[in-house]
């Protein structure tokens, strides 16, 4: 690996040195305004303003001409298009960003995210809604590798950091109006209007809306229930601006945002997979819905303020930022895909799974709710950009406070009905102190070097566990009803928390009863129960009714039931706090005006956290924070390609991954017998991986109005260690016991080999205006979606761990691989002579390829989560 990254670093440096000698200033008059456009791309990695060329690492920054050209609208997910090594998947409204296959699928209160999202780069830590801010944008930034000394928190796989624009001082009164239609029922609108206030003043107020149907379709016989993936999106931002003269800045945003739609889409293909067919035999968008129609409520706002001041020599900036993030969704029900010869009739009531069908009458889903008020503060001290010696100092400190509530139900459940986490009070704090410095010991060489301490803290109090419901008949068991027609679970807003003392039946089941806010047209829980509570039942009033009971089951001749067991969750307790370093060291030289060579190494961490627990008198299990160093090379040219300024860049980078976090099972209740027969999920630093890989981009000019933009990756990355649970083996029919995994030598999720984009572009001028047109290529190759990489799954037959059977991963339900693909957006416009007006049509996703973006597999589930449909329209733009 080494050898190859040295070679085409110098390869690339000796072919860009002979096109664009440093004793050339000719050429470069000659290149005219290519090469100020080139020089024009702005990014602040660095926290400071620089040049994408003369940025000393890899980064790519997308304007919002870039993104609305080529179809990228209101979606954040879909610049992985345009980015190789990024990937962005959507579970439940969390948005999971991957840069080079490190980041993180656990985004809850017990999980941050692996790559650092940022707004204006204020720091987001619950990266929910952030297509609310996707709008009105100067440019989206993304920067690859750990930025643990310069961006702090959660910067382990690198940063994302949405640029808005600022109002616009000294001008006129001015702005755009802009509609679109589209494909899917699209419809929408953007406008921005800029108010000068006075010369040194200004405001600014942007908003948008959309709607959108969904990219999936209902494959069943409920009709009447939407597909997941409908959206019904608004937001709008106000901007200040105060600038009186080169010293003192003043910014300050307020933005507010509303998601409404039917939830996030995902495909269930276990049934199918173990019906003998791959995800790429079925169409993954056509879904089986049934029970509870899906729901989003996302409203979110946030506030943010930045103030520097020139003191000559010494700059002093403070940034603050205030966001609030109130999350509420009802999964879309849905019994998986359909697939060639599935039954999708409808089972009646009381009969068994055997019969065939689909029980449509089956409201068992899941309910989130997920609120976050989160601050951010940072001051710093830094040199003027021009001094020799570049420096930044100074502290940021962050706060949130969230409360998250979480029910899973099993609908027509017996003895279980459901799971429940509660937390109303979870808090997280995180304080760091920083300095990084840039020295130039020749006008060629110079060296650098950074330094920051970060202490993290979190804590979360609340109930989680299991709501267990068994209620004896004549002839069997009865089932509970819950979840129907217009039930609402309490969630955060039960009016206890406490279950110390709950011991009696009574107690248990006013304390479930709390559990529902408002009951199902349908649901039997609360007549069920409620003679318990009262005690003029004390083994609950016994309901027949086919079904919950079918026609096995009677009532007994006293109207109670034969027995009654009931348990409830239990409270959570858990805390963690850690400290850490992180720094980084390197280099840059420039062989000439055009040509950069550089080399840094870097760390960044992810924060640790704790798990939950079961047991009151038992400390929650922590985990440590994750840590990542990197080494990259590279160098950026610039040179003269047919008379016109071009650019050619490549780098070399190496991983360590250490204290990597991978999902376990932990024993959480025993039989009489002491053998395991409960677990739950823990996260664990048992994991340890290696990679690697070149990327190299390239922008050529080549007359006639043509640019070409060329952008490679090469991956490898590889679990050096890794011994977990195997979730996809477990079985709840025998206790819930797993056999173990060893993932040494399996690739990291979302990690293709090869990545390669190709965007072609032209501008035409005409009398009347100007034409233009791009297309964008995107291929990846294949890639595993979860760490298993479709391993063989070895079932245990009982607790001791004998080996019960082995099935590869497709016939146990599990496939994990998806193809290699490549994607195609294309767009047009055409501007008017004077820029007031522009019509473009645009198109993404132009072949419709389904392409797995994520899996969420387990016991029974595999759920992939989609990139979205072909999307395609027109917009036209009135500048005033």
């Amino acid at each position: 690996m080494s050898l190859a990254v040295f070679a085409a670093l110098i390869a690339s440096n000796a072919a860009a040195q002979d096109a664009a000698p440093a004793d050339a200033p000719a050429r470069e008059s000659a290149a005219g305004k290519d090469a100020t456009d080139l020089d024009s791309v702005i990014v602040t990695v660095e926290r400071r303003a620089q040049s994408l060329q003369k940025f000393a690492g890899t980064a790519q920054a997308l304007s919002q001409d870039d993104l609305r050209g080529l179809g990228i609208n209101n979606e954040l997910r879909q610049i992985q298009v345009a980015v190789p090594g990024l990937s962005i998947a959507n579970q439940e409204g969390a948005t999971e960003v991957f840069i080079r296959g490190v980041g993180s699928s656990n985004n809850t209160e017990l999980g941050d995210p692996g790559a650092a999202p940022h707004v204006n780069g204020a720091y987001i830590p619950r990266p929910r809604g952030l297509g609310a801010m996707f709008y009105d944008l100067e440019r989206v930034e993304i920067n690859k590798g750990p930025q643990g000394t310069l961006r702090g928190r959660n910067a382990l796989a690198g940063t994302l950091n949405i640029i808005t624009k600022k109002p616009e001082l000294g001008g006129d009164f001015s702005g755009y109006v802009q509609g679109e239609v589209g494909n899917r029922d699209q419809k929408g609108y953007e406008t921005a209007v800029n108010f000068p206030l006075g010369e040194y003043a200004a405001l600014r107020f942007a908003g948008y809306h959309v709607e959108k149907e969904a990219g999936f379709k209902n494959a069943g016989l409920w009709q009447h229930i939407q597909p997941a993936g409908i959206q019904d999106d608004s937001a709008g931002r106000l901007s200040f601006l105060y600038e009186p003269d080169d010293k003192l800045s003043v910014f300050a945003m307020l933005d507010v945002g509303r998601e409404l739609g039917t939830g996030y889409p995902g495909a269930g293909v276990f049934e199918a997979a173990r019906a003998g067919f791959k995800p790429d035999d079925i169409d993954m968008r056509a879904v089986v819905y049934r029970g509870a129609q899906g729901k989003v409520d996302n409203k979110l706002w946030g506030f943010q303020g930045t103030v520097r001041y020139d003191f000559g020599g010494v700059n002093l900036e403070y940034n603050g930022s205030y966001r609030d993030v109130d999350y509420f969704q009802i999964n879309s029900a849905a019994d998986g895909n359909t697939w060639p010869g599935r039954d999708l009739r409808e089972r009646p009531p009381g009969q068994p799974a055997t019969w065939g069908g689909i029980d449509y009458d089956n409201f068992g889903t899941n309910y989130l709710q997920a609120r976050s008020q989160s601050q951010t503060h940072e001051l710093r001290l830094s040199s003027d950009d021009d001094a020799r010696f570049r420096w930044t100092t100074g502290g940021f400190y962050f706060h949130e406070k969230q409360q998250v509530g979480f029910m899973a139900l099993a609908d027509k459940g017996a003895f279980y009905s459901g799971t429940e986490f509660t937390m109303p009070d979870v808090d997280g704090k995180s304080w760091a102190v920083f300095g990084d410095g840039t020295f130039d010991v020749n006008d060629r060489l110079r060296v650098k070097g950074g330094l920051r301490y970060t202490d993290e803290r979190k804590s979360r109090d609340g109930i989680g566990g299991n709501w267990t419901i068994g209620l004896g008949g004549d002839g069997g068991v009865f089932q509970t009803r819950l979840g129907t027609e217009g039930f609402m679970p309490s969630l955060l807003n039960r009016p206890s928390f406490n279950t110390t003392g709950l011991v009696t039946d009574a107690d248990k089941a006013r304390y479930l009863l709390d559990g529902i806010l408002r009951a199902g047209a349908r649901d039997t829980m609360q007549q069920q129960l409620q003679g318990i509570v009262d005690g003029s039942r004390p083994n609950g009033t016994c309901i027949d009714r086919p079904d919950i009971g079918g026609n096995t089951v009677n009532c007994p001749a006293n109207g109670q039931h034969s027995f009654i067991s009931l348990g409830i969750p239990s409270e959570q307790h858990g805390s963690s706090a850690f400290d850490f370093l992180d720094w980084r060291l390197g280099f840059e030289y420039d062989l000439s005006d055009r040509n950069l060579l550089y080399a840094t190494v870097s760390t960044g961490h992810k924060a640790g956290g704790f798990n939950d627990s079961f047991d009151v008198n038992v400390i929650p299990e922590t985990y440590k924070p994750e840590k990542l160093t990197a080494l990259e090379i590279g160098s950026k040219n610039s040179f003269e390609f047919f008379g016109r300024t071009s650019t050619f860049n490549v780098s070399g980078f190496y991983y360590d991954y250490q204290d990597q976090v991978f999902q376990d099972l932990t024993t959480i209740a025993f039989d009489p017998d002491g053998r395991p027969n409960g677990f739950a999920l823990v996260n664990r630093n048992v994991g340890k991986s290696e990679l690697y890989g070149i990327e190299a981009e390239s922008r050529l000019r080549l007359g006639a109005g043509f640019t070409l933009d060329l952008n490679a990756l090469y991956l490898k990355t590889e679990i050096k260690q890794g011994m977990v649970a195997d979730v996809r083996s477990q079985d709840f029919g025998n206790g819930g016991i797993t056999s173990q995994i060893d993932l040494t030598g399996n690739e990291l999720p979302l990690s293709s080999e090869f990545t390669f984009n190709a965007r072609l572009q032209q501008a035409i001028d005409f009398s009347r205006g100007t034409f233009d047109w791009q297309i964008l290529a995107a291929h990846r190759s294949s890639f595993f979606l979860t760490q298993y990489n479709d391993r063989d799954v070895t079932f245990l037959r009982d607790a001791s761990g004998a080996v019960a059977r082995v099935e590869d991963a497709a016939t146990a339900g599990f496939p994990d691989k998806q193809k290699g693909f490549t994607q195609v957006n294309a767009g047009i416009g055409f501007s008017s002579l004077s820029g007031a007006w522009r019509v473009e049509a645009w198109g993404s996703n132009l072949t419709n390829k389904d392409v797995s973006q994520k899996a969420l597999v387990g016991s029974g589930v595999n759920t992939r989560f989609l990139n979205d449909a072909r999307s395609y329209g027109v917009r036209v733009r009135w500048n005033f």
